[in-house]
């Protein structure tokens, strides 16, 4: 795979049992790329290696008077020259391609990921989670991929050069062989402090993160309840505890590269005496001394590599252990589609509550408690977050269709959509029947004052579909986001579409027109929507009102009001008191309050 080759056409499916497993997973799919980058690896240590014996050769030459010899180690210097160039040339270009090639396919799993679970991966897994792991942690694991190629070409090169010097002089290269392990393995007791410390700056930074996303995700109710600077001061906390972190782990691994500079130099030390002697006695020729020192000093270039492997494997693998956790998270029910890819229509309906949308008609819903109106929302849906009998649509479990096929025949919209920046037209631009053009999704959902706003925000638009839309539509009233995700809703055009409280920010004459709106562009389709509006209840053709998770009274709004308490203590707001007195006061006033609206409107 190349760098011009992305995105992969599929990224596969990870081992996401640890991190270890899912770092030996990248590299297994990277084979191709981790043997280009090891082979010329090796050509460029290889390279470097040769330079101290083509000097050795050169010095010797000198000494003994030999012109010849001389040119000869001129050639394989010139030689080993072109070899370490083009080597270190295509090692940088093949490692920095495995490099971007796993953070690719990490970031491709994480988004298909996000796609799969939908809304319900941030019920999971904090949002500034997910944003570190698809950020700076896909940074940390593409540079364990990109180094481990390098290492391994470090590793040979060193062995092989350990081997050649006990052959080319046994004298001086046992001390060599001996110190190069030596010298490798020194860092090791260290290590496991500084992956810990590296561990604790990584769990403090995600965790600064995770307060920032969220601070700057309800900025506007901070600032309305004058809590700017408490969450300011809690970030600067945050922020704190991770420089402290920071300079911790940085100490420690600066100790691991000081020790990687002392040793080197005490073996270098030793080669020298030991060679000095033996020189003197007669044992080895100086062009041998040269040799085996210039191999010394080189060698410490390739060990450097050991220390990089280290401290990526460290920094790697407390990423990979959490993008291998969102990577992990299923869904609860399976939706792999043991049917046909079709998209069925008929009646919706929920065998744990009895709840039953007929096709075609508008069905509002009553529910006391709003979590258990959210859940349902999201079973309806069939992104269930717990195990349970499924949602049949036309008499066809959801959970059997393939996942596209279900997202496609029923669409849920929560009580907390959001919002991408871009441009009206981009927002609008989504998978949709072409049944319901974007002027009239816009018109039944009440944007005209949206539009004007989105027109003043946008000077350089002359065409309201061009005006932007700031990042969450932040510029925009909770009653204005809300509205333009309902038109968005609108233009997909589901068979069967779910709406969780959509006007819960509009002011009643709004919410009475939108109402309207919804209930003409949506005829003939299955429209779902929780609510305990009585301007929503109104328009319904049949209300359906749960209690304790059952379906206990469906019919018109102004049935259920007059013959149902617990219903009318719902839709009423009823204190305990008002409700044991006779309720027609209340139903009166609910009624009075509807025909002025209705008038109004």
């Amino acid at each position: 795979m190349q760098i011009q080759d992305l995105p992969y056409p599929d990224p596969g499916v990870p081992d996401a049992r640890s991190g270890p497993r899912f770092l030996w997973w990248l590299f297994r799919n990277q084979l191709g790329g981790q043997l280009k980058s090891l082979s010329w690896g090796l050509l460029h240590f290889a390279s470097v290696a040769a330079l101290p014996f083509c000097v050795g050769v050169a010095v010797q030459a000198v000494v003994d008077g030999s012109g010849s010899r001389l040119a000869l180690a001129g050639g394989l210097l010139a030689l080993a020259c072109v070899g370490n160039a083009v080597g270190d040339t295509f090692l940088h270009r093949t490692a920095i391609t495995n490099w971007i090639t796993a953070a690719a396919r990490v970031q491709q799993l994480l988004a298909r990921k996000a796609a799969h679970l939908g809304a319900a991966l941030t019920r999971r897994v904090a949002a500034g989670e997910v944003v570190a792991v698809s950020t700076g942690d896909v940074e940390k694991i593409g540079w364990f991929v990109e180094a481990l190629s390098r290492f391994t070409a470090a590793l040979v090169t060193i062995v092989l050069v350990c081997v050649g010097l006990l052959v080319y002089q046994p004298a001086l290269g046992v001390v060599v062989a001996v110190g190069l392990p030596a010298l490798a393995l020194a860092v090791l007791p260290l290590l496991p402090r500084a992956t810990k410390r590296a561990d604790t700056q990584r769990e403090k930074a995600g965790r600064a993160t995770e307060l920032a996303s969220d601070t700057v995700a309800g900025l506007r109710v901070l600032r309305g309840i004058g809590g700017e600077e408490l969450f300011l001061d809690r970030y600067r906390s945050a922020s704190q505890e991770v420089r402290h972190a920071a300079v911790r782990s940085a100490r420690m691994w600066s100790l691991i590269s000081a020790i990687q500079v002392l040793l080197p130099g005490l073996l270098l030390i030793a080669v020298v005496w030991h060679g000095v002697g033996l020189a003197r006695e007669g044992r080895i020729t100086v062009g041998e001394l040269v040799t085996v020192y210039s191999s010394v000093m080189v060698l410490t270039y390739p060990l450097r590599h050991f220390e990089e492997i280290a401290m990526a494997y460290s920094f790697s693998r407390p990423s990979a252990k959490r993008a291998a956790g969102v990577l992990s998270l299923q869904r609860p029910t399976d939706t792999a589609g043991s049917r046909a890819g079709e998209v069925p229509s008929g009646d919706l309906y929920d065998p744990q509550t009895g709840l039953l949308a007929p096709a075609g008609r508008f069905t509002a819903v009553v529910c006391g408690d709003p979590d258990v109106a959210g859940l349902l929302a999201e079973r309806l849906g069939g992104h269930p977050s717990q195990q349970g009998a499924s949602v049949l649509l036309g008499g066809v479990p959801l959970d059997e269709l393939p996942l596209e096929s279900a997202r496609t025949a029923v669409l849920v919209q929560d009580k907390d959509p959001v919002l991408l920046s871009g441009t009206l037209r981009e927002l609008l631009d989504v998978p949709a029947s072409g049944a319901v053009r974007p002027r009239e999704a816009l018109a039944a959902a009440q944007c005209d004052d949206v539009l004007a706003a989105l027109m003043q925000g946008s000077l350089d638009a002359t065409d309201p579909m061009d005006a932007r839309i700031t990042e969450r539509g932040r510029s925009l009233s909770g009653g204005q986001r809300q509205r333009l995700a309902l038109a968005r809703s609108l233009i997909t055009d589901p068979e069967a579409l779910v709406l969780d409280e959509p006007t819960s920010a509009v002011d009643s004459h709004t919410e009475a027109r939108i109402a309207q709106g919804v209930r003409e562009l949506r005829a003939g389709r299955t429209t779902v929507v929780f609510t305990a509006s009585p301007l929503l209840l109104d328009r319904a053709d049949r209300v359906v009102f749960l209690h304790d998770g059952e379906a206990v009274a469906v019919g018109a709004h102004r049935e259920l009001v007059r013959s149902e308490p617990r219903y009318r203590a719902v839709v009423t707001r009823e204190t305990d008191e008002e409700a044991a007195l006779d309720g027609s006061v209340a139903l009166n006033d609910v009624l009075h309050e509807l025909e002025e609206i209705e008038e109004k409107a």
